[in-house]
């Protein structure tokens, strides 16, 4: 999914006496919600999945990624390159690029290529190192020494979409208790369809739709889901869940191609019918940035045929990651909980459902005479 052509040329500030203001300057323009991030790489490391991590971590996030990967390398790369489509990014400030290795300017250069953000870099000489001099000759750039010029750079014009709203004041600390996630361990087991298949839209026949979130707890649930991971397919896994209502063994029949962003529709798959069969669920607008950044993510990483959100191997990961968020279902009154006070009992209404389907059978009918 490459950016409509042409690319926004690579600004250069030469701040050539090192002087602080230049840094004061950029780093005030850090405002992830108007889609401007100023990353200041942290000293001591020159590895490309650092810088990655400090890009994550500008962006709010934690800066690893949970669960295993093949090789054993975190693709933290293309976690970066989804959250910055999807929220979307639109300039990228670069503090002390003078210290980048070539390597790691190509690893931002590529990231340019592929999300079409304004890439400014900052160098606190007064002459490009020869490393960054090297990396600059594969792109369009311009320099400048002006601090006025380099402000604009940082700033640009206003975002076309609407930002994201900052964080609502008192949504740290408190739990969330959201009905719809008391089917997210179900013990239903759908699989996703082998042939294609193109789900009507859900009608509700088995069980009552979720309900849907007000705007203001919407916007406490996407604020809490972004600081809680850096992970783009657990997030918006978290995110279905809210408003399917659907298990993670249903949530993860879904691949890439069944999300779709024009019609705004999430397609779930269940050919065998444990639920509601085969169906187009409606994405409310909050939760359209998590699928966005998963579609994107499980592309760049996996590809067309894997997961869009979380595997059925990824629930304890999943589970984590709504409990980091402060997210969890109702649960049981004091006197039927099984774990001790404070932990989250995901299966509690489950457990009580089975209870009432094994009690008849356990009764011992009377004999007769």
């Amino acid at each position: 999914m490459p950016p409509v052509p042409p690319l926004p040329s690579v600004t250069v500030v030469l701040d050539r006496h090192d002087d602080v203001l230049h840094t004061h300057t950029a780093l005030a323009a850090h405002h992830p919600p108007s889609g401007r991030i100023t990353l200041h790489p942290g000293p001591g490391t020159t590895s490309e999945t650092g810088l990655a991590h400090d890009l994550l971590a500008a962006l709010g996030k934690p800066p690893l990624l949970p669960g295993g990967f093949p090789g054993g390398r975190q693709p933290a790369w293309e976690a970066a390159t989804a959250w910055m489509t999807a929220l979307p990014v639109t300039r990228l400030t670069v503090l002390r690029a003078h210290r980048l290795t070539a390597r790691r300017t190509m690893r931002l250069l590529e990231l340019r290529a592929l999300t079409g953000i304004h890439l400014t870099l900052v160098c606190h000489r007064p002459h490009l190192p020869a490393a960054l001099h090297q990396a600059l000759q594969t792109a369009d750039y311009s320099l400048t020494t002006d601090l006025d010029a380099a402000r604009r750079h940082y700033y640009g014009t206003p975002v076309t979409e609407p930002p994201l709203a900052d964080e609502p004041a008192g949504s740290t600390g408190s739990w969330l208790t959201l009905p719809a996630l008391e089917r997210l361990i179900s013990y239903d087991s759908p699989r996703p369809c082998t042939d294609p298949c193109t789900p009507p839209p859900i009608i509700w026949r088995h069980r009552p739709p979720p309900v849907p979130l007000t705007a203001h707890t919407a916007q406490k649930v996407a604020h809490c889901l972004h600081a809680a991971t850096a992970h783009p397919r657990l997030a918006a896994a978290v995110a279905a869940a809210l408003f399917t209502g659907a298990s993670l063994q249903q949530l993860a029949t879904a691949r890439p191609h069944d999300y779709d962003t024009a019609a705004a529709t999430l397609a779930l798959h269940d050919r065998a019918r444990y639920t509601d069969g085969c169906a187009a669920h409606p994405v409310p607008p909050w939760a359209s940035v998590f699928l966005r950044a998963a579609a994107y993510f499980t592309r760049l990483a996996s590809g067309e045929n894997q997961e869009l959100l979380a595997a059925p191997g990824d629930r304890a990961h999943l589970l984590r990651v709504a409990e980091t968020a402060r997210l969890c279902p109702p649960q049981p009154p004091a006197a039927r909980r099984k774990g001790p006070v404070g932990r989250v009992e995901w299966d509690w209404r489950e457990r009580q459902e089975a209870e009432q389907y094994e009690a008849p059978s356990s009764r011992v009918r009377p004999s007769q005479r």
